[in-house]
């Protein structure tokens, strides 16, 4: 990471082709304000938009994602 308190947030959807109707992924990269949170590479955060923080900075990290399913097992006490 170039600037730990700007890291770039990646938003991926899927939408349909006009024509087609077969579903395709768009991207779209935000730099983000990060300066409460620590963050590695691949976790997955919730983002908001703020005033402009600089040229290109007009969001900032709400909270971080937890993935349920993943990592994270039930103990079965039966």
């Amino acid at each position: 990471m170039k600037d730990p308190k700007t890291p770039i947030v990646e938003v991926v959807r899927r939408t349909p082709h006009p024509l087609y109707k077969k579903l395709m992924k768009r991207s779209k990269r935000f730099k983000v304000d990060s300066s409460n949170f620590e963050l590695s590479m691949g976790q997955r955060v919730r983002i908001e938009e703020t005033r402009p923080l600089s040229k290109d900075k007009y969001f900032k990290i709400s909270g971080l994602v937890l993935q349920k399913g993943k990592g994270v097992k039930k103990n079965d006490t039966a």
